[in-house]
């Protein structure tokens, strides 16, 4: 438990907004959580299975710079372009939008007496983070991903 001190649960529900309807997900509910827990490290599981986060500042990539494209870190699926990374001054990742429009699935989220926007991964259903409406042009968007949630692949490897 100790280890996930640094994280905060945030239990989300809500109901499909756009692409990656849960009964439409490729590999949602292949795996058991058992399985989760044997791919996945505690802090992944409670984040990506869980709908948990990260604090800010403590994540791998809210601050890197390299060229490359991240991964679901449960899945291995595209999700983004180093491309569109920008630093929004949040502590986490951010991005203008995902690879392809169908790479990441989009909720209702209306945990913490709020109304969020959920991302997940379209192809496994894992929680990556929330999107909100701030973003730079051109789509205005911040998709304010976890690093626990991605895996992040350097440009030539």
């Amino acid at each position: 438990m100790r280890a996930l001190a640094g994280l905060l649960a945030l239990p989300a529900t809500g109901t499909a907004l756009l692409a990656g309807d849960p009964k439409q997900r490729k590999d949602k509910g292949v795996k058991s959580d058992e399985e989760w827990k044997k791919i996945l490290t505690p802090e992944q599981y409670q984040v990506l299975r869980k709908k948990g986060t990260e604090r800010a500042f403590t994540g791998a990539y809210w601050d890197n710079h390299d060229k490359g494209t991240y991964l679901c870190a449960g899945c291995g699926a595209e999700l983004f372009g180093s491309a569109t990374k920008f630093d929004s001054g949040t502590g986490w990742p951010s991005f203008t939008q995902p690879v392809a429009k169908d790479a990441v699935a989009e909720e209702s989220d209306t945990s913490l007496f709020m109304r969020r926007v959920e991302a997940n991964c379209a192809r496994c259903g894992g929680h990556l983070g929330h999107v909100f409406p701030d973003g730079p042009a051109p789509t205005g968007q911040r998709y304010c991903i976890n690093s626990l949630s991605l895996k992040f692949v350097k440009q030539g490897k």
